[in-house]
């Protein structure tokens, strides 16, 4: 049942990223703004619904996750609905509000019952990711978000070349700053390491590209244009929230130097791709290769 919740949450967000999709959605908040206010109870419900699922209840832990979702609603609500040609400080704040609550959750680890953590986790991460895709793209219509499918075979080559590229650089300073051993062959079989490919697209790669590239880079981009020095300050971001990740001693500034570069990468393979699946892509397997080869 658990993993029937998280394949719905899935493929909700998905599902957005189709055009006619999309377009409803933008249509419906264009017209009536106000229907925004019904995402944070119904996002709210699903966690609600997913604590049942999980055998576990915390009201007060409810609470917080429609407080959650609610702040950054309203902050968007503050700019306004329809095509995003006036960014300002509220679209900052909403995007703050969804990400930094998932990066820091301390105070809540002990609302939630041990056997459950995990799952909720990934529930409340499926929940962050689809409320921001809802209020960016269609409420807030953000263009060159890149939400949307491949165009084309250049879509996939443009994202092995990256890999190609900046794996052997990561490769290379990882070992040399002491973050990651040295290479050896994997021990798992084709099959796990297949089904482990699947599930570090889906439950990593793609939500931090959604937020990292096409919320926080995209939006950096509008408001300051595509530079170099953009692109840098989207990674170094990208890289600082890595800092409390493991396994060295936090703050990881090892995890954080190579975060940056790869992020980097990741940005410039978002920049002249035509879809969020290809740093998507790039991501996952940059991921890939350190679970098994170091």
């Amino acid at each position: 049942m658990q993993t029937l919740c998280l394949a719905l949450l899935l493929a909700a967000i998905f599902a957005l990223m189709a055009a006619p999709v999309q377009n409803a959605l933008r249509r419906a908040l264009k017209h009536r703004p106000g229907l925004v206010f019904l995402v944070p109870p119904l996002l709210t419900a699903i966690f609600g619904g997913s604590m049942q699922v999980a055998g576990t209840w915390n009201a007060e832990l409810l609470l917080i996750v429609f407080v959650y979702t609610l702040a950054p609603t309203a902050c968007c609500y503050a700019q306004g609905a329809g095509p995003a040609q006036r960014l300002g400080w509220p679209d900052f704040a909403a995007i703050a509000l969804l990400w930094m609550p998932l990066e820091f959750p301390a105070g809540t680890a002990h609302l939630i019952a041990k056997h459950a953590q995990g799952f909720l986790h990934s529930v409340a991460y499926g929940i962050a990711i689809l409320l921001g895709l809802i209020l960016f793209l269609g409420f807030r219509g953000f263009p060159g978000m890149k939400y949307n499918p491949p165009r084309g075979w250049s879509d996939v080559t443009i994202a092995l070349a990256g890999y190609a590229i900046t794996a052997p650089v990561l490769m290379v300073i990882g070992i040399w700053i002491g973050f990651i051993p040295g290479p050896h062959l994997p021990t798992a079989g084709a099959g796990k390491m297949a089904a482990t490919a699947a599930i570090i697209f889906v439950a990593t790669a793609l939500p931090e590209e959604i937020l990292f590239r096409a919320m926080i880079q995209n939006l950096l981009m509008l408001r300051f244009g595509a530079s170099a020095r953009t692109l840098l300050a989207a990674s170094v971001i990208f890289g600082a929230a890595h800092l409390d990740n493991g396994p060295q001693p936090l703050p990881n500034w090892r995890y954080m130097i190579l975060a940056t570069i790869a992020g980097y990468a990741y940005g410039k393979v978002f920049e002249r791709s035509r879809t969020i699946l290809s740093s998507t892509l790039f991501h996952c397997m940059v991921d890939w290769t350190k679970h098994f080869f170091f």
